[in-house]
């Protein structure tokens, strides 16, 4: 009941990532109709049912491009894995404020970069200027892509029947640059 089911518009644009229970209970109701399944038979005292794994809506829901998150791994993912100031990739990052929270500096995406553990300790309370160093790049506020709502859902495996509905379409790596749609 917990495999991942791919939920397509009625105009086949993907939506979202639901559980097998959540898809069948759709189905059920006529509020979807199953186009691929995994192969999964779930039993009830009346029926068997084949589990979905993509689903279709019935009717267009119309919904606003989504808003990346601001959380740490975002940050991390914006960057490159990299620190903004050094340049040096690794798992092993900090998030700087670039103007210091101690001078009132906003926990926004445009005040967020990631840094090392050595320069955000070499920065401290201080702005990059104060501290003698320099931004490598400028923090922006990126643009979720297509699929940003289904990478963050993905248990880092496409399923085979999902592949024809998201051409070109990789699970989400740690290193990838195709995770937002650009940097506006």
């Amino acid at each position: 009941m917990n495999a991942q089911v791919l939920v397509l518009n009625q105009n086949y644009e993907p939506l979202n990532v639901c559980n097998v229970k959540r898809a069948l209970v759709m189905v059920i109701t006529g509020k979807a109709e199953v186009l691929e399944q995994n192969g999964l038979v779930l039993h009830t005292i009346d029926d068997d049912y084949r589990a979905p794994s993509v689903i279709r809506l019935a009717a267009l829901i119309k919904r606003p491009r989504p808003q990346v998150k601001l959380t740490r791994r975002e940050v991390f993912i914006r960057d490159g894995y990299a620190c903004q100031y050094c340049g040096v990739r690794t798992r092993d990052l900090t998030i700087d404020h670039v103007m210091p929270k101690s001078r009132n500096g906003p926990h926004t995406w445009e005040n967020l970069v990631s840094a090392c553990k050595t320069c955000n300790h070499r920065k401290g309370g201080k702005t990059a200027q104060e501290a003698r160093m320099q931004l490598l790049r400028e923090p922006f506020r990126p643009r979720a892509g297509a699929y940003y709502t289904i990478q963050r859902k993905l248990n880092q495996s496409l399923q085979e029947e999902w592949a024809k509905f998201i051409p070109g379409f990789e699970p989400l790596n740690s290193y990838s640059s195709l995770s937002y749609g650009g940097d506006d």
